[in-house]
């Protein structure tokens, strides 16, 4: 199964989906960074993805996006396959 990595806050509802979908899907491991935490990891997601909202979630190399674009990955058959690349 891919490396999963996400970019989170403490209190953010979408980030708590988001892993909850996860999990569903077998995902055992989640490496966290908080960037409520810590600035200069805010920083670092928003020059690697463009965006400033979190969840931003990476399967592997691949990033995703949030916690909507999971859900839209997962619709569309996309998600596992990702996982299991």
């Amino acid at each position: 199964m891919q490396a999963v990595k996400m970019y989170t806050t403490a209190v953010c509802p979408y980030c708590i989906r988001a892993k909850q979908i996860l999990k569903s899907k077998g995902v055992e491991q989640i490496e966290e960074i908080r960037i409520d935490l810590d600035p200069s990891a805010r920083d670092q997601m928003m020059q690697s993805t463009g965006r400033r909202t979190v969840p931003q979630i990476f399967i592997g190399a691949t990033h995703v996006g949030g916690c909507d674009d999971l859900i839209a990955l997962d619709s569309q058959g996309g998600l596992q396959p990702l996982l299991a690349a």
